[in-house]
């Protein structure tokens, strides 16, 4: 059985290890497309996704993904949007109290889906400032693409 409790605190620490200190539409670009080039190199599909402030910055879509997962940018981003966390922390933390986001959230399942892929764009000193996000692969899979990609990014 998985410690949800241990999992929340490590994408706890990830979200305030993986701040930038500015952000600019390069920036989106250059992350974007490093998303992209991970993917393919894994032989992944997959649709990535960078806003900021609303503002779409950055979207591409590689073969083998659908409108579907569009869907999903989408409700992970409106997850993001509103707490302000990674849609995997905001889903871990209901599991680790024994239910689920779609059970006791008490929000739309067709608006909101709290399962791992977006990422809050954190500005150190600001705060959230949008989402990057990614969609096609299992939920782990989708933030550990978004983690790795932005930790080397950083670097």
């Amino acid at each position: 059985m998985e410690d949800f409790n241990a999992l929340a605190a490590e994408l706890e620490r990830q979200e305030e290890e993986l701040q930038f200190t500015r952000f600019s539409n390069d920036d989106a670009i250059a992350l974007g497309m490093r998303l992209i080039a991970a993917a393919r190199e894994a032989g992944q599909s997959i649709v990535a996704d960078i806003r900021r402030h609303g503002q779409q910055l950055f979207h591409a879509a590689l073969a083998g993904t659908s409108p579907d997962n569009e869907h999903w940018v989408r409700r992970k981003n409106a997850v993001v949007d509103r707490f302000g966390h990674s849609s995997y922390l905001v889903g871990t933390r209901w599991r680790a109290k024994g239910t689920t986001f779609e059970a006791s959230s008490g929000l739309d399942p067709q608006l909101y889906a709290a399962h791992g892929g977006a990422f809050p764009l954190l500005i150190r000193g600001v705060g959230p400032a949008g989402t990057i996000t990614v969609s096609g692969l299992p939920q782990a899979e989708d933030h550990a693409l978004v983690v790795r990609v932005v930790r080397e990014l950083l670097r």
